[in-house]
Order: C-alpha cells, then sequence, then structure tokens
C-alpha cells in the first residue's frame, strides 16, 4: 500500500522538456553542421601568387571590405595535397577570403599582378547581408509556430478546472477547505443567533467526530442537509463554520461551476466531485447556490430546449443516491429558492434534512450585533437592546451593514466614538436612502408633503391595531419627498383587523391632500400599490372575504402550476375586484372618520413638521394623547418604509407577515 501511494504522489514527467530538448538539438545541427567545408582566411601576398600561378578563376569583393577567392576545377584537391593547412579546403564556392582595406587599392594592385604574369582573373562585386540575418530569418516561422504551439498547449493544461484548461475542462473546481488558516477558521462561536439551525447541523458535525455512539444504535448519518432561507440570513456562514468545526475535509463549491459551453462537463464535472470525495471520505461537500443546477426538470427558465443542465441534475441525483452508495460522504447545500428545486432531490436519502435558516428575532438580533460590534469603538452609554428592537426584519448581512454604516457616519463627522444616533442614522439610511436635503422643493409642496405625512401619522396613532409610529419626517431621502416610520409588532399571525388598520392609516396620507387642498397628487403612489396588493392578498390568498368565500389561489410550490390559466372564472374575477373595492372603501371611511374627528391635532403636527421637518413620537403624543392599543404598549419596533411624494417610491423593507 506504502509503494503504491508513493506511486500516485509523484509528480508526472512534463513533456514540454522533452521538446524543448529535440528543438534545442535541430538547432544545434543546423548551426554547426557546416563546420567541415568552411573557407580558409588568407591575405593578399599569397592570393598574389595563385594568381602569378594562374589558379585563380574569379574574386568577388563583397560588401566593399572582403574578397573572395574561387579557384579553377581541379585546383583545390591540388592545395590539399600540397599542403595539411587545406585539408579541409570546400570543393565548390570560394575556397579563401581575406580583408582589404580600400576597393580602389585593391583594384590596382590585382591589374598590376595580372600585366606581370599574364593571367586574367574575374573581378565582381556583391552586397551580402550577415550570415545570422539569413539564418534568423529562416529560423523565425518556425520559433513562431514553436511558441503558439507551446502557448496553446500551456493554455490547455493551466485555462480552467484546479489544474486548468481544456483537458481538465471536466473537473470539479472544488476547493477545499484550510483547516490551519486561522483567517479563514469560522467556528459555531463566531455564529451568532440561528439556534434552531445550529442544533441540526452540528448533530452531523458529531455523527462525524462520535460515529460509534451512533451506529451502537443502529443509527444512520444523514445523508445531506438542505440550508434554505432569505438572502443575508447566514447560510454560507454555518456551512463556513461546519468546515471549522469538522475534523474532516471539506470541499466547497458553487452551483454555478457546474455550468460551462461545452455539452456534458457539468455531468463530468459532478462525477468528479464524488470521486474526489470518496477519496477524501468520510468528507463534507458544501455546494452554495444549488437552484443553479437543482432547478424542476422541464421547467426551465426560457424554455431553451437545452437539457444541459437536466443533465447535470440527472448525474447529481444519481451520485447522491444512485445504484453506488457514497459512504462517508455528507452533502450541504444552500439556497434561497427551495421552492423551485426538483421534487427528486428534496426527498428522503438526498437532502434528509431542510434545515431552515430564518430572519433572526429579537434576542437572535441582540447577539448578532454582539458580533459585529466588537470592532467598532462604542459609546459607553450605547444600548444594544435597543438597536436590536430597531432592526426588526433585519438580516444578518443588514445589521452588519448598519454597524459599518454607523461607523462610517460617526467617522464623517470627526467622532471619537459610535453613538446612538449614529445607528439611527445608518438604519435611515439604509432603509429610505441617503438624505437630500438640498433637493430644491416649492413651498407649495413642502405644505402638502407635510399635511400628506401628518395625515399618516395621524390615523395611525388613533388606531390601536395600525403600527405605531415613531418619527414623521419631511426630509427627502431617496426617492421619497418624506416618510413616516413605523415600528409594528413582531407577530407571527395577523389578523383582517390589523390590516385594515393599516390599510387606513396608509390611505391617510391622499385623504388628508384631499381635505385641507381639495386635489389630488402623484404623491400617493407607492400608498395605493401596497393598499392594492394588501386588499388582493386579503381576498384571493387569506380568505378573508364573504363574497369569494374561505378559498386560496395562492401557489405555495412555487411550481408554477397556474402560470397560463387563471384558477378562477371570469365571474368570480369580478367578485374579487369588487371586493377588493369595498375592503379599501371601508378602510377609506375608517380613515376619514379618524381625520375629520382629529383635524385640529393633524394641523398643528403639519405645522409642527413644517417648522421642525422631523417630528417623534414625544411630539405627536403631547398632541394626540396617549395611545391606546388593545394589547398594551408595542415595544417590539421595526422600521416600516417611507410613505413617499414621488413616482417610482422607494419600497419599505417587507413586513413579516403570516
Amino acid at each position: 500500500m506504502a509503494k503504491n501511494k508513493r506511486n500516485i504522489n509523484m509528480p508526472r514527467p512534463n513533456i514540454m522538456w522533452l521538446w524543448s530538448a529535440i528543438t534545442l538539438v535541430i538547432i544545434g545541427y543546423w548551426i554547426f553542421n557546416n563546420e567541415e567545408s568552411a573557407p580558409v582566411k588568407s591575405d593578399w601576398a599569397a592570393v598574389e601568387q595563385m594568381v602569378a600561378d594562374g589558379d585563380v578563376e574569379k574574386i568577388v569583393v563583397v560588401n566593399r571590405d572582403e574578397a573572395r577567392v574561387v579557384l579553377k576545377e581541379g585546383k583545390p584537391e591540388v592545395y590539399k595535397e600540397r599542403d595539411l593547412r587545406y585539408s579541409k579546403l570546400p570543393k565548390s564556392g570560394h575556397q579563401f577570403y581575406f580583408n582589404i582595406g580600400s576597393v580602389d587599392s585593391f583594384k590596382a594592385d590585382l591589374e598590376k599582378a595580372e600585366e606581370q604574369t599574364g593571367n586574367s582573373v574575374v573581378l565582381t562585386f556583391e552586397n551580402e547581408k550577415p550570415w545570422y540575418d539569413s539564418w534568423l530569418m529562416g529560423l523565425l516561422p518556425w520559433v513562431v509556430m514553436l511558441g503558439i504551439w507551446f502557448l496553446l498547449m500551456r493554455g490547455m493544461s493551466r485555462g480552467g478546472g484546479p489544474q486548468g484548461g481544456i483537458m481538465n475542462v471536466g473537473k470539479a473546481r472544488a476547493q477545499e477547505f484550510d483547516k490551519e488558516d486561522p483567517n479563514k477558521r469560522v467556528t459555531f462561536k463566531d455564529v451568532a443567533g440561528l439556534e434552531e439551525a445550529k442544533v441540526e447541523i452540528m448533530e452531523i458535525v458529531d455523527f462525524l467526530k462520535n460515529a460509534p455512539k451512533y451506529r451502537e444504535l443502529g443509527a444512520k448519518i444523514p445523508k445531506g442537509a438542505l440550508l434554505v432561507g432569505p438572502p443575508g440570513t447566514g447560510k454560507t456562514l454555518l456551512a463556513k463554520a461546519v468546515a471549522g468545526e469538522a475534523n474532516v475535509p471539506f470541499l466547497s463549491i458553487s452551483g454555478s461551476d457546474f455550468v460551462e459551453m461545452f455539452v456534458g462537463v457539468g455531468a463530468s464535472r459532478v462525477r468528479d466531485l464524488f470521486d474526489q470525495a470518496k477519496k477524501k471520505a468520510p468528507c463534507i461537500v458544501f455546494i452554495d447556490e444549488i437552484d443553479a443546477i437543482g432547478r424542476a426538470r422541464g421547467k426551465n427558465a426560457g424554455f431553451s430546449g437545452n437539457d444541459e443542465r437536466e443533465n447535470t441534475l440527472n448525474q447529481l441525483l444519481t451520485e447522491m443516491d444512485g445504484f453506488q452508495t457514497n459512504a462517508g460522504v455528507i452533502i450541504l447545500a444552500a439556497t434561497n429558492r427551495a421552492d423551485i428545486l426538483d421534487k427528486a432531490l428534496m426527498r428522503a436519502g438526498r437532502f434528509d434534512r431542510q434545515i431552515e435558516v430564518g430572519l433572526p428575532e429579537l434576542n437572535e438580533r441582540r447577539e448578532i450585533f454582539d458580533v459585529h460590534l466588537r470592532k467598532l469603538k462604542l459609546d459607553k452609554d450605547l444600548d444594544r437592546d435597543f438597536l436590536a428592537k430597531q432592526t426588526p426584519g433585519f438580516s444578518g448581512a443588514d445589521i452588519a451593514n448598519v454597524c459599518n454604516e454607523a461607523a462610517l457616519i460617526a467617522a464623517r463627522h470627526n467622532k471619537e466614538f459610535v453613538g446612538k444616533e449614529d445607528f439611527l442614522a445608518a438604519v435611515d439610511r439604509i432603509i429610505g436612502g441617503l438624505e437630500r436635503k438640498n433637493k430644491v422643493i416649492s413651498a407649495h409642496e413642502k405644505k402638502t408633503i407635510a399635511y400628506h405625512e401628518a395625515g399618516h401619522a395621524t390615523v395611525s396613532w388613533i388606531l390601536p391595531h395600525a403600527n405605531p409610529l415613531v418619527k414623521v419626517t419631511i426630509i427627502p431621502r431617496g426617492k421619497a419627498l418624506g416618510a413616516a416610520w413605523y415600528l409594528p409588532e413582531e407577530r407571527q399571525i395577523t389578523t383582517r383587523e390589523q390590516m385594515m388598520e393599516e390599510v387606513a392609516s396608509l390611505l391617510a396620507g391622499r385623504i388628508a391632500e384631499e381635505k385641507f387642498f381639495g386635489h389630488l397628487s402623484t404623491g400617493a403612489l407607492n400608498d395605493l400599490e401596497r393598499v392594492t396588493k394588501m386588499c388582493y392578498a386579503m381576498v384571493v390568498y387569506y380568505g378573508m372575504s364573504d363574497e369569494v368565500g374561505s378559498m386560496s389561489y395562492y401557489d405555495s410550490t412555487g411550481q408554477s402550476d397556474m402560470a397560463f390559466t387563471k384558477p378562477y372564472s371570469e365571474r368570480t374575477a369580478q367578485q374579487i375586484d369588487d371586493e377588493v373595492r369595498a375592503l379599501i372603501a371601508k378602510a377609506r371611511a375608517m380613515a376619514e372618520k379618524v381625520i375629520d374627528e382629529h383635524r385640529d391635532g393633524l394641523v398643528e403636527l403639519a405645522e409642527l413638521l413644517l417648522e421642525r421637518e422631523v417630528v417623534f413620537t414625544e411630539d405627536v403624543e403631547r398632541i394626540f394623547g396617549e395611545r391606546k392599543t388593545e394589547n398594551g404598549t408595542d415595544d417590539k419596533p421595526r422600521a416600516e418604509g417611507a410613505c413617499t411624494l414621488c413616482r417610482g417610491a422607494k419600497e419599505e423593507k417587507p413586513s413579516k407577515r403570516g
């Protein structure tokens, strides 16, 4: 076994070195293969004697500085026999050469020798490039061809896959987690909140660490766990914690890494991924964003007819629980779109567990703040419970963004510590957008905005089931020209009365404009959009209509079974429209009644807004008195989105609905 292991780990010889050696041998032979036929260097005295003997047929003057002597036919053999120095004299071409100082002097000397001896010699002149020029020009095409071939082979071996390229295009691009790197190591202590999810996932880690305890009872390790939840809730962070806690190899890969332009590559990479995992078993494989390849078969977006993604999914299904067993290989996957995954992928035996990673509750948000506040220089009086209450509906990524934004705001104002007001400004900045105090607004528009926002604040404060108010502002922020900030209760279910009063508070801004100015504006666009969606949801989804009845046309599976046809008749559609209008009319009557009864308070609040631009809960309570609720004081806040007075308004962060 040890011998085989050493052979497996030995580096493979690189064939590129062999080709390089062959190329050098060819070039060397080309350069030095003509050594035997080299001409002999001489001088004018020796050549003059050759002319006198009648042995010279022609002298060629090259580049006006070198004379080359060509002997008559048969004379080279005579010189070879006469002197050993001439044993390698060429039989053809020129046999001797010598340098001349001046062409005119050389011609004169040659003519004089011819007159004295009576022998004539042909004299010619030539211009010749250096030998290396022609050699390089002849070699250059071969060098270019070899260079291109070398680059292509190098690219094919390094361009893709873990070791590269087209030759390894079918190799999986999984990265193995390095537990020794302290900068990458994440443990469960670093994951705040997510207590239920951590219990589920830690059981898998415990099984890997203490497998005999489970096997004695006949228990089998889960083959896979699917982490499901909204974006930013910590699914990938939880997987990193598993990698840091488990004492087994951890391979990480993205779902999009299986997608390639070549046919069959996805399935090949799936096979290679599981081959790597089997060799390292027991092993954990994490596939992030698995919906990239796990979409329900036959329902791919676009109906392109390309089944490459389906082939990849089929191979994944086979590897996870097919004819061959993958003992010791555990699959973790993460997605925020579990509703579009294939049913075969979700069944027990492939993903035995679906772990819900939802938005953090109050206590969990407090723990998340504790994690992200460690690196900040904080004010000693900062209340972390207050921060947790101000951010319901925020994910872990949102909270990290709030902490960073608060630090940036404090640094922008040259503060030594990050304080409470910096965090409140950060929450406003993230939800509502950047303040735009320099935006040009006319006096009439500003007054309209003030009465619009005062209408929202008045109705939401008086109605007991509406969301409690935190502050009202007419300072433009993002696309909004004004905003009313609410802190609704974090509830799991919502009653019809609560939804109706929330609709009434949304309509209050438009009603205030009508009653005080006698005209309508585009400022209620976002309000009307939310009102319409909420009322249609009450009738079509929640069955809160007496006429339509206790029926729901909501498709919770996400499989788009009702994509092409309406699940109800035209008569029912008319009933739905009528019921929606009736609900809106009822909510409008509620809002009008409140505004008529508290008209003076609304005017006082609007004028205060025009004076201060921002009004808080204390001011509203002073004007209207203590807020009355059926369930006592509502002290679990979340910043609802802004009511806006412009087209294309920014939506609020979505409420948590039951």
